[in-house]
């Protein structure tokens, strides 16, 4: 496992960054605690100090970190809370190829009573989440080394009632390699750039498509959708 880069992001960010996840959450109608925003801007000083060593993400420039990954993954939690909550506090999250914790880091850190469970199949990753579990103090988010289909509930987490991913895999894959570890009521999201209609049409008969969501994400001029799948 690899060891952290010496030292440790402050308790709060540089001041731009504190503006610019404000105006973001304002825009996205998200309401962040003082501990939460120190939280989401202490995560984006450990990925950049991370980054620099280890290369979690090909995202270099610490602005567009900023909105590429800390804002798009904010972006999915207004849509996620709508009725049915699937952040509700005894929610559990699986986050697939979680990377850096993207979004399963952000959603652990605004969802404090969700517990969330990131897989990555990167040692390198898995032992950074597993720090920012650490210094940041989440309980709720817990660190997966391991390929998601060896993985089994409840043996190594429990069922999840929301699985989660980001520029994972197709969406046919994403539900195949995810099903055994899904709650009975458990549904599906996944976080696309440009709309899949070709993934959307080669999914099996056992999955339909649920609500769907244009995502318009703070500062970042590009396509973004949520997808929920549910089983037929």
């Amino acid at each position: 496992m690899p060891r952290p880069p010496a030292g440790k992001p402050g308790t709060v960010g540089p001041d731009e960054d504190a503006s610019a996840l404000g105006q973001a959450a304002a825009e996205l109608g998200l309401t962040l605690g003082s501990m939460q925003f120190a939280q989401l801007l202490d995560y984006c000083a450990l990925l950049r100090k991370w980054n620099a060593v280890y290369n979690l993400t090909a995202v270099r420039d610490p602005a567009a970190m900023l909105v590429q990954h800390l804002f798009d993954c904010l972006a999915i939690i207004p849509q996620l809370c709508q009725p049915p909550d699937r952040l509700a506090d005894d929610a559990v999250v699986l986050d697939v190829g979680s990377g850096a914790g993207l979004p399963g880091a952000v959603l652990a850190i605004c969802r404090p009573q969700v517990q969330v469970h990131c897989v990555d199949t990167v040692g390198k990753k898995a032992a950074f989440l597993t720090q920012v579990r650490a210094e940041l103090g989440l309980a709720n988010l817990h660190a997966h080394h391991a390929r998601v289909e060896q993985l089994q509930a409840p043996r190594d987490l429990p069922p999840a009632t929301l699985i989660v991913s980001r520029a994972f895999s197709s969406l046919a894959q994403f539900v195949a390699l995810t099903a055994h570890l899904r709650a009975p009521q458990g549904v599906w999201a996944a976080m696309k750039g440009q709309w899949p209609q070709q993934e959307l049409a080669a999914l099996p008969p056992t999955v339909r498509q649920g609500a769907t969501f244009t995502l318009r994400v703070p500062r970042l001029d590009a396509q973004r959708h949520l997808l929920l799948l549910e089983s037929a």
